[in-house]
């Protein structure tokens, strides 16, 4: 046993009780002559040891009593655990504090103290954050049931009358001291997997932004495009509400990519995906790359004049970007042509019916001269 005690005449109190006279002959004189005694108590001991392996963490006894020859009779009593420390305080207005910095596994809580009881004691360790789950084993003078009731009323895990047999008393430390570790083990165990599982969601939705993003723009990619769009035709043939979709195409972009290098053209894409996100407003809209200079934006619930005016306000702000393109033939600027379309879903209406709407609509745009909005010629549903 590692001992860390403050007894002021504890060399006193020592040569009082005799160098050579353990607990047990403190209490019971005529014991320490019964040799059947011994062997039975040494027997009960080998197998507590083996029954009950030593934890990994030290056990960290505090003794809360003002005499300090009870104390110094608690400390004799452990002598012989090597993985037990004891400590020792002997004034009730410092008892939390010390409790704070010793941090035990155990504390042996007087019940009659100078200035207050035991009991308030208990419960100021009851609601101290630090010592709320500290086993407490109050000691007494007394076995009195209500005693007894209101030790365990007020947060006591266990009650011993004074001065109690060593092999008692180390029983239980041990069972208290280890019981306690195992708790503080079984909620760090507990606090790391709560802190692996979040890590664990972290790494899979950044696997899934990964995966239905897009790497050039950070839009999401047409493989989240078809499920997104898929999803919410399904949903919109329940709700019998329409669905909008955009198909964006940066007019001439092969001959940008000629004239200013493709490290440029990819700027120029992240700079209209930009841009048209930027003009989203509603949290179940979707912007995504279609495909090489395509983008797509589909729009659940919102009719065809709310996605025309939308469209044009796309091809407004990135013609207003006024990015150079010596290349097109109908700007001295970097354009898009945008082809809109709007259907309700209806049984036998697959989504790619909506796909193949705007694809024909933005045909037209393109033909009529680009830079412009076209819109189709099949819209259903209110405007």
């Amino acid at each position: 046993m590692t001992e860390k005690s403050n007894l002021p005449t504890s060399a006193n109190v020592a040569d009082s009780i005799g160098p050579d006279v353990g607990l047990d002959a403190a209490l019971d004189p005529s014991s320490a002559d019964d040799a059947s005694l011994a062997v039975a108590l040494e027997a009960v001991r080998s197998a507590l040891e083996q029954t009950l392996p030593a934890a990994d963490m030290p056990m960290m006894v505090l003794l809360v009593d003002d005499q300090a020859i009870v104390a110094e009779a608690v400390r004799r009593a452990l002598a012989s655990e090597r993985e037990i420390d004891f400590h020792y305080c002997a004034h009730p207005d410092q008892a939390v504090r010390t409790a704070e910095e010793v941090r035990p596994t155990v504390i042996l809580q007087d019940l009659v103290m100078p200035g207050t009881d035991g009991l308030t004691l208990v419960r100021a360790y009851r609601g101290n954050e630090a010592t709320r789950d500290v086993p407490i084993i109050v000691l007494s003078t007394k076995e009195e049931p209500a005693i007894k009731s209101a030790a365990f009323a007020s947060g006591a895990n266990d009650y011993l009358v004074k001065l109690p047999d060593s092999v008692e008393l180390i029983a239980r430390v041990k069972y208290h001291s280890r019981s306690y570790v195992n708790m503080l083990q079984r909620d760090e165990a507990y606090r790391a997997l709560r802190r692996s599982q979040q890590e664990l969601l972290r790494a899979n939705l950044e696997l899934r932004r990964l995966t239905h993003s897009d790497g050039l723009t950070g839009l999401s990619n047409r493989r989240y495009l078809d499920e997104f769009l898929s999803a919410e035709w399904k949903r919109a043939e329940r709700e019998r509400t329409e669905v909008s979709l955009l198909m964006i195409d940066v007019d001439y972009f092969k001959p940008y990519n000629d004239t200013y290098g493709h490290v440029a053209g990819d700027n120029v894409l992240r700079s209209v995906a930009t841009t048209i996100r930027r003009e989203i407003r509603q949290p179940r809209d979707l912007v995504a790359r279609f495909g090489g200079e395509e983008f797509a934006v589909v729009l659940p619930g919102t009719g065809s004049a709310g996605a025309r005016l939308l469209a044009e306000k796309m091809r407004r702000d990135v013609a207003g970007l006024a990015l150079p393109h010596v290349g097109s033939a109908v700007s001295e600027h970097l354009t898009i042509s945008i082809g809109v379309a709007t259907l309700t879903p209806a049984p036998g209406l697959a989504e790619t019916a909506l796909i193949e709407e705007a694809d024909a609509a933005l045909y037209r745009a393109k033909r009529d001269g680009r830079n412009r909005v076209a819109f189709s010629t099949h819209v259903s549903g209110r405007s």
